[in-house]
């Protein structure tokens, strides 16, 4: 088994310091990808919306901040390897560790075991950031720990030290916990794609762009990308932020994965009996797949945007401002203030895991476990069973979400599909553009395969 190549780095240079400084100058680009574990560790914050805040605040270089970005990510991508490590050369549990040291220990680890950091530019930096960060007498537990992990030698090296084996040697290799590698073997159907798809989750993504009031090939133009292979109103970026784009800041263009634009898209390819005049998206929040909708419904088609909390209600109500014919409500799906029958076409896109984002999520995979599942799957079930009754006879409901587990997707609408008033659509028909997306009747779309997030689609007509 073997990972993608990563770049080794020296990181940022370091600034010379007379012998007789007192206090070091500490290292922004490491600092900043401190302040991102901390964060995530201590406030359970998201390093996808962290970090870049970080980077505006304090105007790294752009060297530096492609550097923050690597070791803010990749340490939070290897924590379970890096913890199986440190274990081991702690003298007490880590979670009896100062979580600041901890976090610190997790970057010096991952710059010398993965990035391949000189040791005495990786250990010396780290320590420079615990005395300053924790103090003087955390510092000789860090440079002492680090030390060892040194002499350790990389990643295969440390693989083999700690002779891991099936499942678990699997997790260590690719970076996720135990539960997600058993979970993708599932989803997957077996171990034929299983290294390549937990492989993908730890490749950066592109940022992909949805053309909602401009046209495709004039975003095209303007960004630099290239159109999606899947959604015809997908853009493909290079690099670059996609904030300054005119369209962007217009509200012409929007950031949206092109998985859930196809998420969006299937509601409204969906195969329908009888009028077209409503249509819901019952779980809105914040606005991506809403907003694909407002654009390319028919002309006349009244669309309802809902979702259960007021400030994601909001944002709704900002991403479709310019838009006509729209109803935005902080409803509850679950207990909804609409009468039953009232759609044509309805939209759950149900709170989930989150397990198909890890690429952009890196610290997800570490934060959720499967404890998690049940409640989510009672919470997506009973919104499944609502947007049935809130369709009309003969009308469609798409259920997506992002993740591929089987228990948030495969079995939450098989159940509903034994129910005597609901046929299951096939969903791959749907799509004869996009390769390798059926499971089953139901479709799954996957980092390796597609380039998207892990986005599950299904699709279901009440008979009667």
């Amino acid at each position: 088994m073997t990972r993608p190549p990563r770049r080794p780095s020296g990181g940022p240079r370091q600034e010379r310091r007379h012998p007789a400084t007192r206090r070091p100058v500490l290292d922004g680009a490491r600092l900043t990808a401190y302040d991102v574990l901390d964060g995530v560790s201590a406030r359970d914050a998201y390093a996808n919306l962290l970090l870049p805040q970080l980077l505006r605040e304090r105007g790294l270089d752009e060297r530096d901040a492609a550097f923050a970005t690597q070791l803010a990510y990749g340490a939070l991508r290897a924590q379970g390897t890096l913890d199986a490590i440190l274990a081991g050369l702690v003298s007490r549990p880590l979670a009896e560790l100062d979580p600041r040291v901890l976090d610190l220990l997790r970057l010096g680890a991952y710059q010398l075991i993965d990035l391949r950091v000189p040791s005495h530019a990786a250990v010396d930096t780290t320590v420079d950031l615990t005395r300053a960060i924790v103090g003087a007498g955390a510092s000789g537990l860090v440079n002492a720990v680090l030390r060892k992990v040194a002499t350790g030698g990389d990643r295969e090296q440390w693989l083999a030290t700690l002779a891991a084996t099936g499942d678990e040697r699997l997790g260590l290799v690719t970076d996720h916990p135990r539960w997600i590698v058993e979970a993708w073997r599932e989803a997957l159907g077996g171990d034929a794609e299983l290294e390549a798809a937990l492989l993908a989750d730890d490749v950066a993504p592109q940022v992909h762009l949805v053309a909602r009031r401009i046209d495709r090939a004039a975003l095209v133009e303007e960004s630099g990308g290239e159109p999606g292979p899947w959604s015809p109103f997908a853009v493909r970026l290079h690099g670059g932020d996609p904030g300054r784009l005119p369209a962007v800041r217009s509200g012409a263009a929007a950031v949206q994965d092109e998985g859930s634009q196809l998420a969006a898209l299937l509601l409204s390819r969906a195969p329908l009996d009888g009028p077209d005049a409503a249509w819901l998206d019952m779980c809105a929040g914040p606005g991506g797949k809403a907003g694909l909708l407002a654009a390319v419904r028919p002309e006349g088609v009244r669309l309802t945007a809902a979702d259960r909390a007021p400030h994601r209600a909001e944002l709704v109500r900002r991403a479709l401002a310019e838009e006509e014919g729209i109803e935005v409500l902080a409803a509850d799906g679950t207990e909804p203030p609409w009468a039953p029958g009232s759609f044509d076409r309805v939209l759950v896109d149900a709170p989930c895991t989150g397990l198909g984002a890890l690429r952009r999520r890196p610290e997800v995979r570490w934060r959720r476990t499967p404890e998690d599942v049940p409640g989510l799957v009672g919470l997506q079930t009973a919104l499944l069973d609502s947007a049935l009754s809130s369709v009309r006879a003969g009308g469609v409901v798409a259920y997506v979400t992002c993740s591929p587990h089987t228990a948030e997707t495969v079995a939450v609408v098989d159940a509903a599909a034994a129910r005597d008033d609901v046929e299951v659509l096939p969903v791959a028909p749907l799509f004869p553009e996009v390769p390798g997306m059926a499971r089953g009747a139901y479709a799954q779309l996957w980092p390796h395969r597609h380039g998207t997030d892990a986005m599950f689609l299904a699709l279901l007509r009440r008979t009667r």
